[in-house]
């Protein structure tokens, strides 16, 4: 980073999250010489990101809507601690509009993109008219919320089976369901507007063409303080269960010449909203016809930045942390070198994929070269049933492909974790399917091991 401006504007950064991810963030923020603050529900009292900040605030019950999810008990948090910004990690509150706007009118630093591209993005069907605007290619659907069933009905005909049906805002694969005929379109609507309205308080539905056998690809961009955008590399996260990334790698194996197209429109994507900070620029990719399409943005930092982190060089959250500070700043060339791969460890039955809560008796991390463990848990924690069941993110880096798998076998081998069911197991079975070890998978490789 080029950077006249040495003056840390920020004495401290509060960090709006929890496990994984509140780690992470510390320990970037310790790094700099700047105070940690976390704050945790009573369900996370023991969690080792608790005890990495310098300071940590209690700031409610174990149910996120009354602790992560407060924005009230976040900002008397902040001001308990006199913190000068705030990091909102991913999920719960950071792709909020709404408190990303409170936490500036508090006069406190927000380490985050401007309320307005949060909310211009955070909604689907606006962020596809505003990608086909500036020209990237977007999968044909609708321009505007589907009001009811029969007009989705209609929609469908319109745009051709088969079609996904999602809720026009949030994320995590909620409220998302693929139909192939007029009966699924009418179950796919009614489950998509429920949990639009339950998860993200609006009933807002979109449909949009399905691309099957997919490829899922996603572009790392950055925004400059000076207003430069840049792209950092591409992801592949087409390995997922009820369309939830549990593996991704970089560079992804898949694109070959489609690449730097890509790329190319992921910075536009980027420099149309005036982005700024850390955010990634989602696409599927038709392997039948080479075409990639816009899928959505996330204005965040995302849960696969460490193999993107591993293969630029470039530390995320610092960066993020001194753009939001307004320190003129550049990347130099960026030119990502290896190959890195993320495998998402969960609390989970391994066929399955069901929650298993408990007590962790034992836990060992793997070590050694080109290993990078991002844990939210440690042996003596207890994993509840609030929360996503995320333990730990296990990444490996090696000079190319193959060497990367190599070392990932002997890592999630290495990896014990007794106490929860855990899903090193299905890695493990992972690493060995021939579609997936010679880079040919899609989106549908998780379902077809698990029929």
């Amino acid at each position: 980073m080029d950077g006249e401006e040495n003056s840390q504007v920020f004495e401290s950064v509060l960090v709006a999250n929890r496990g994984e991810i509140a780690s992470r963030i510390i320990r970037s923020v310790r790094a700099m010489g700047l105070k940690a603050i976390a704050v945790y529900s009573e369900a996370d009292a023991r969690l080792p990101f608790v005890a990495e900040a310098d300071e940590a605030i209690l700031i409610g019950p174990a149910e996120p809507g009354r602790s992560y999810l407060d924005i009230p008990a976040i900002m008397e948090a902040a001001d308990r601690t006199n913190a000068q910004a705030i990091h909102p990690g991913y999920g719960f509150l950071a792709e909020n509009a709404e408190f990303a706007r409170r936490v500036l009118h508090a006069g406190i630093g927000w380490i985050g993109p401007d309320p307005l591209a949060i909310a211009r993005m955070g909604d689907k069907i606006n962020a596809r008219n505003l990608m086909k605007e500036a020209g990237l290619p977007v999968t044909p659907g609708v321009w505007e919320p589907v009001p009811d069933e029969d007009t989705a009905v209609e929609e469908a005909a319109r745009v051709g089976y088969p079609v996904m049906v999602k809720a026009a805002t949030g994320g995590g694969g909620i409220g998302l369901a693929p139909a192939r005929d007029e009966a699924g379109v009418r179950a796919a609507y009614r489950t998509a507007r429920g949990r639009a309205e339950r998860f993200f308080a609006t009933p807002d539905v979109l449909l949009e063409r399905f691309v099957e056998n997919a490829r899922h690809v996603e572009v790392q961009i950055f925004g400059l303080a000076d207003g430069t955008v840049v792209a950092l590399g591409d992801r592949e996260c087409s390995v997922q269960r009820r369309h939830q990334k549990v593996v991704e790698e970089t560079p992804s194996p898949g694109l070959a010449e489609l690449r730097a197209r890509m790329l190319g429109a992921a910075v536009v994507a980027g420099e149309t909203i005036g982005y700024r900070g850390a955010g990634t620029v989602e696409f599927l990719v038709d392997p039948a016809t080479g075409e990639f399409f816009f899928l959505e943005m996330n204005t965040r930092l995302q849960v696969g930045h460490p193999v993107t982190e591993m293969t630029t060089g470039i530390d995320l959250v610092e960066q993020q942390i001194r753009v939001a500070a307004g320190e003129r700043a550049s990347f130099p060339e960026v030119r990502p070198r290896g190959h890195a791969v993320e495998f998402r460890v969960y609390a989970e039955d391994p066929r399955r994929f069901v929650p298993s809560p408990g007590r962790i008796r034992v836990w060992e991390e793997p070590v050694g070269e080109g290993i990078r463990i991002d844990a939210g848990y440690a042996e003596g924690t207890t994993v509840t049933p609030f929360y996503d069941p995320l333990l730990a993110k296990l990444c490996v880096f090696g000079a190319d492909r193959e060497a990367a798998l190599g070392r990932a076998a002997q890592a999630l081998e290495a990896f014990r974790i007794e106490g929860p069911t855990t899903n090193l197991p299905f890695l493990l079975e992972l690493l060995s399917r021939p579609e997936f070890a010679d880079g040919s998978y899609d989106t549908g490789l998780v379902a077809r091991m698990r029929p």
